[in-house]
């Protein structure tokens, strides 16, 4: 499967608003042969994300943990979405035990930044600060994914009262 094609699945199945349709297609794929320029993992965490979507974090949690076991090409560490998935099942415990294990074997700046969000929306802003400081100091300066990240900090960093810093002048000069 290509991006293309992909893409075009995703446009489909979200303008009819059907995310357990577009979930169990997604799935279906991974399940075939997949050949292309998207890997089974990669689609595994779109499945998750969509089963999470339609209000089924059982089901997402399965994905996300196949698209770990499957090993491929992802940009963000499916582990990311097992933490979000854990703390939408309230077992938080457990979702930390998952992000300590994604700090400790290191990541990139996509996961970074998933982790970040997961953390302010489960309410944990210190440590979403310190996720997204350090993405935002690994990501490449003028990419997508540092753009993102300065903008996260910098709402967490709001929030949180703290003052400015050399990466909000960052953030300053991208606009």
């Amino acid at each position: 499967m290509t991006h293309g094609q992909l893409h075009r699945l995703l446009e489909q199945a979200l303008l009819a608003d059907d995310h357990e349709n577009l979930a169990r297609r997604l799935e279906a794929l991974a399940e075939d042969d997949v050949s292309g320029d998207v890997s089974r993992a990669a689609i595994l965490v779109l499945a998750g994300e969509e089963w999470r979507q339609a209000g089924q974090p059982a089901h997402a949690l399965d994905c996300f943990q196949r698209a770990v076991d499957d090993g491929g090409e992802v940009s963000a560490d499916p582990r990311a979405g097992i933490a979000d998935t854990l703390f939408e099942l309230e077992r938080p415990d457990e979702a930390r035990e998952v992000i300590e294990a994604i700090r400790l074997g290191g990541c990139t700046p996509a996961t970074a930044l998933t982790v970040a969000e997961t953390l302010v929306a489960y309410g944990d802003l210190r440590e979403a600060h310190v996720w997204a400081t350090d993405g935002a100091r690994q990501a490449a300066e003028g990419s997508g994914e540092h753009a993102a990240l300065l903008r996260t900090r910098y709402r967490i960093r709001v929030d949180l009262g703290l003052p400015e810093d050399d990466l909000d002048a960052l953030l300053d000069a991208s606009r």
